[in-house]
């Protein structure tokens, strides 16, 4: 199976210049837990919903703070054709849950740990490494 097979095609983008309040109701609006950040049409960087929270916890100001100061900016990046289990290693190896699809020098979609869980079961495994601990490496409460 191919990344292109379970990919979201229809991605959300903010500017890097908006808000993380801008960005927090973007993501409530299309019930989604990240954004691609573009300059123009470039890829510029991901924020999520962690970022924000995380953000906020450190006394960053919703309407004042700007996505630009937060956002990740060193990405991890998929092609349409590279094959699904490539991408499951690499979310693995780097921790990460969501993975930019360039196609040439453009953005093509996303696709995420929850998109591939859904798409292909059997990988739910693997990815149940990168989904349910947190990156300090400490299991979950509870």
């Amino acid at each position: 199976m191919k990344v292109k097979d379970v990919m979201v095609r229809k991605v959300i983008t903010i500017q890097p210049g908006k808000t993380l309040r801008e960005a927090a109701e973007k993501m409530v609006d299309n019930r989604i837990g990240s954004l691609i950040v573009v300059k123009g049409s470039e890829l510029a960087g991901l924020i999520t919903e962690t970022d924000i929270m995380k953000a906020l916890a450190e006394g960053g100001d919703p309407s004042k703070s700007k996505i630009s100061e937060i956002m990740t900016t060193n990405l991890y990046l998929v092609s349409p054709n590279d094959e699904l289990e490539d991408a499951v290693a690499l979310m693995q190896e780097k921790k990460i849950k969501r993975l930019p699809v360039i196609s040439g020098s453009q953005l093509a979609g996303i696709v995420t740990a929850t998109d591939i869980c859904a798409a292909e079961p059997r990988m739910m495994e693997a990815l149940a490494k990168v989904m349910f601990v947190p990156k300090t490496g400490k299991g979950m409460a509870g």
